[in-house]
């Protein structure tokens, strides 16, 4: 898709690319200027591997004001993103023929990296009557003596779910049944829900299970600092070691003056928020109201992310496009949309949308996608 759209726009073609998941909103001043002060301060060199001192408590401030988790400095660990962390975390623990749980619709790079670290992905599938949700049986399900992890996205990329306390308690009591299984639970969107649906750690949860879980997180999605790469963990302390040595022999440090200007965003102002959770909301409404006339199309609302999940299965046909990812390539060419189909995050059917884009681009991208969708669903009518 990504070179599609650079061969169109070569072409002098103007394309709305509404693939790319982050916001729109420039990083903060504020961030921006202890980044600055930071490097004229001298802050420029090696810190330790695991992060600076100041950052990891920041850190750990943050997870027990905000979570209500504890953990000690050496419990802490930061990365470049928190792909990195996730990264770290599998390749530190996983032996050839482990295998990985990950519930389907899933962000793309899940399983890919439970393969580099040669393990095997269990892809559970969801429903979305279930709100994309696992359920506790078929968690259970698919537990067997390999089984090492299970990977929670919430709030989720790309369907928008937002695990809510009782949901998590229900699954933390199959993971209670399995001694050797952990949790790996990926918080990156925590701060961007909707409609009042609250965010729930699931370390919170299920605090007996605080040696079994890894809480990722970081600055990337919350304050549009998705290009300073700085991802945040806590977790069991032989695990957190372990990602540390694994870091210390391949990027080391994440950059010092990202750090620092995620300590700055941690710990500075942070009444800018709700103004942008406000536009968050705004843009997917706007989505919704412009594209819910199209026959065929369904658009389940999500808790939480900033993205729209539209269920095209019923516009898909064999009078015409049949598979998801032939729609892309129409919305693409025909119309200058740039999507994600729903068959890379092991859900076909479906088309991912990233609404952290301006309303005007979203406006436009709406308008021409009805163009082309209205008349594929009359088509797949007769």
């Amino acid at each position: 898709m990504a070179e599609t759209a650079k061969r169109l726009r070569d072409q002098g073609r103007d394309i709305i690319d509404l693939s790319e998941g982050e916001p729109d909103f420039p990083t903060p001043p504020h961030v921006i200027a202890a980044a600055h002060a930071a490097a004229l301060a001298g802050k420029t060199k090696y810190t330790p591997v695991a992060g600076t001192p100041e950052l990891r408590a920041a850190v750990a401030r943050k997870f027990r004001k905000e979570n209500n988790l504890e953990f000690k400095p050496d419990e802490i660990v930061v990365g470049t993103g928190a792909k990195q962390l996730v990264f770290n975390a599998l390749m530190s623990t996983l032996e050839r023929g482990d295998e990985v749980i990950i519930p389907a619709p899933y962000w793309v790079s899940y399983p890919e990296i439970v393969e580099i670290a040669g393990g095997k992905p269990v892809i559970v599938r969801t429903a979305e009557h279930d709100d994309f949700k696992l359920r506790p049986d078929a968690l259970e399900a698919a537990i067997n003596e390999k089984t090492r992890w299970l990977i929670l996205n919430s709030p989720g990329n790309p369907s928008g779910a937002v695990y809510a306390s009782e949901e998590l308690g229900q699954l933390a009591d199959v993971v209670r049944q399995h001694a050797g299984l952990g949790i790996l639970t990926d918080e990156i969107y925590e701060k961007i829900v909707f409609d009042g649906s609250p965010f729930q750690s699931f370390g919170a949860v299920a605090m007996d299970l605080r040696d079994r879980t890894l809480t990722v997180n970081g600055v990337s999605k919350t304050y549009a600092m998705t290009g300073w790469r700085i991802g945040y963990a806590g977790g069991p302390r032989n695990l957190i070691a372990a990602m540390v040595k694994l870091q210390g022999q391949s990027t080391t440090n994440a950059s010092s003056i990202g750090q620092a200007a995620a300590l700055a965003a941690l710990t500075g102002p942070q009444d800018f928020l709700p103004g942008w959770l406000e536009h968050y909301v705004r843009r997917r409404n706007l989505v919704e109201r412009q594209l819910s006339d199209i026959p065929g199309l369904r658009i389940p609302r999500p808790e939480g992310a900033f993205y729209l999940f539209l269920d095209c299965r019923q516009l898909l046909s064999r009078q015409g496009i049949t598979r998801d990812t032939e729609l892309a390539e129409v919305l693409i060419e025909q119309a200058g949309v740039v999507t994600v189909p729903g068959s890379e995050f092991g859900t076909p059917g479906y088309i991912r949308i990233c609404f952290a884009r301006p309303e005007a681009d979203l406006e436009a991208a709406c308008s021409r996608i009805s163009d082309i969708l209205h008349p594929i669903a009359a088509r797949t009518a007769t």
